[in-house]
């Protein structure tokens, strides 16, 4: 079980139908975060311990599906959550756990987000190709060659590279953890780039040659939480769940999503955003809108009370908004 997603405490078990069905995409990420979950959720209602609880649904999303195009091109990221969405409001499945930052900001009518776990590490890592070793890690975009390939199918992180080095090529590198690190084993390209939370769910923390800190490389929203959708007429599941939520990974992830549901950009639009609690007990809100092409990129930030996260993600966008280019959330 990953510490890093760890419930803060217990909740009191339900009685219900079991098994409970838990939808999942099929990836190998997925379904380690998924049993993860599932560990903790019966570890904490202990009447669920040593029964056939949880009856697995691993489904083929179309983002997993479709391989040759970036998402931009093909809908978006929540493409991830399509056919789980689907499936739990069809009563195929009760409950669907998702990576945070592949679920849309406005979930469809009659879902709703119940539960996010603790945050694992929230940074991306820079993957270094066959030859590619002479990187200072202080200054890691300035000393990759000139005009070398970087494999990305982020729109976020493309734009951020290219705004430090506008000489880089920038190719699509799609696929799960594995086939993203196989490509770039077979000289698809020089580098590419992973969240750090995957790599430690999957222990290939190894192949992480340099963390990039959130203020070189502003994470996407939601990055390394796990968060649990239900159907929202299902009070039980709704209950049970929201007993071990991560107190922390609620205000971050509300500030976040709520900074992205005010800017509203298209699945093209360049967006990133971390939030974390200061020593202070303060929410931190940093924020990123740019162009593609990384000819722009607006950056900002702004701290408030934990409990007025929601207002801090929104005004924060909003000021996002209004001091960008109309072409960029078109």
């Amino acid at each position: 079980m990953n510490a890093a997603m760890s419930p803060p405490a217990r909740t009191r078990p339900h009685a219900r139908a079991l098994p409970l069905r838990v939808g999942t995409r099929a990836s190998p990420l997925a379904l380690v975060q998924t049993r993860a979950f599932l560990a903790i959720l019966t570890s904490f209602c202990p009447v669920l311990r040593g029964m056939e609880v949880f009856e697995e649904h691993a489904i083929n999303t179309t983002g997993d599906i479709v391989q040759d195009r970036r998402l931009a091109d093909i809908g978006g990221k929540g493409l991830f959550a399509k056919e789980i969405h689907e499936a739990l409001l069809d009563g195929r499945i009760d409950f669907a756990v998702h990576s945070l930052k592949d679920l849309e900001t406005e979930l469809p009518p009659g879902i709703v987000l119940a539960c996010t776990m603790r945050r694992e590490d929230a940074r991306d890592a820079l993957i270094l190709g066959p030859g590619l070793d002479r990187i200072d890690p202080a200054n890691p975009y300035t000393s990759l060659p000139h005009g070398a390939v970087i494999g990305t199918s982020s729109v976020r992180r493309q734009a951020q590279l290219l705004h430090a080095r506008p000489d880089l090529r920038i190719v699509t590198l799609r696929g799960n953890v594995q086939t993203r690190l196989a490509k770039l084993g077979a000289g698809d390209c020089a580098a590419s780039l992973l969240a750090l939370a995957g790599l430690r769910r999957l222990n290939m923390e190894e192949r992480a040659s340099i963390v990039l800190d959130p203020e070189i490389m502003t994470p996407s929203a939601g990055q390394g939480i796990v968060g649990i959708t239900v159907r929202a007429d299902d009070g039980e599941l709704r209950e049970m769940l929201s007993g071990i939520e991560d107190g922390e990974a609620k205000a971050v992830s509300t500030a976040e999503r709520a900074m992205l549901a005010e800017l509203d950009g298209s699945c093209r639009t360049p967006i990133g955003g971390h939030a974390r609690l200061l020593a202070s007990g303060d929410l931190h809100l940093t924020g990123l809108v740019a162009r593609a092409d990384g000819s722009f990129l607006l950056k900002r930030a702004l701290t408030g009370a934990a409990a007025d996260a929601e207002r801090i993600g929104t005004e924060l966008g909003r000021s996002l908004r209004a001091d960008s280019p109309r072409d960029v959330f078109g």
